[in-house]
């Protein structure tokens, strides 16, 4: 498998992921505004769509949008350990909670990259986002993972899409939970190796 990938962004979650499974892949650096992989292709004849994450399961087929490639990887691997079985009350849940990170948390903060967007707009989002980042924290001071007790994909892409706050100068301080739930999934080896390998930090 093949992962295209652009540093730090939402292609993180599915790169750790596949870290955490141990499971082999090579990796394609992507310049986004371009749209030319680091072997300077033209990323959209790879995926039409234009962005990362982009998955390559076999020569002409691939897989993108965050949560599904998550799914994927976990059912690909049989790792009811990142992912509750399929049929399970306990999956449903769990694509409960990504589909909650991707349209509440990925979505929203995501829209504090647009240099285009007026103030009065990221003042808005911000409002938007500290609701559920509220209700997240106090779904933190319960239980250590977004699952309950194991970490799980969903992990993955919430740690990913939180650590962009840094970067949109989104104050994470009044969340205690948040916090120490971003530095317990930042320890984690895999988690660690990628933040590495794609030349980044935990902090």
């Amino acid at each position: 498998m093949k992962l295209y990938y652009s540093p730090g962004a939402c292609s993180l979650a599915p790169h750790i992921v596949l870290n955490e499974l141990k499971e082999p892949h090579t990796l394609e650096k992507v310049d986004l505004g371009a749209k030319t992989t680091e072997a300077g292709a033209d990323f959209t004849a790879v995926n039409s769509k234009g962005y990362v994450p982009t998955l390559e399961i076999a020569k002409g087929e691939v897989l993108t949008e965050v949560s599904t490639i998550l799914q994927y990887l976990a059912d690909k691997a049989k790792d009811t350990s990142l992912l509750p079985r399929f049929g399970t009350m306990e999956r449903y849940r769990a694509m409960e909670t990504l589909n909650f990170i991707a349209s509440e948390l990925h979505k929203g903060i995501g829209g504090l990259f647009n240099p285009a967007m007026p103030e009065e707009g990221k003042k808005a989002i911000v409002d938007r986002v500290s609701r559920r980042l509220r209700w997240l924290d106090a779904e933190l001071a319960r239980k250590p993972y977004l699952l309950g007790d194991s970490y799980s994909v969903a992990d993955a892409y919430a740690f990913t899409v939180l650590g962009w706050s840094k970067w949109v100068k989104l104050d994470l301080s009044p969340y205690a939970h948040i916090i120490a739930y971003m530095d317990r999934i930042g320890a984690r080896p895999a988690v660690k190796a990628t933040l590495e390998k794609e030349g980044l930090t935990a902090g």
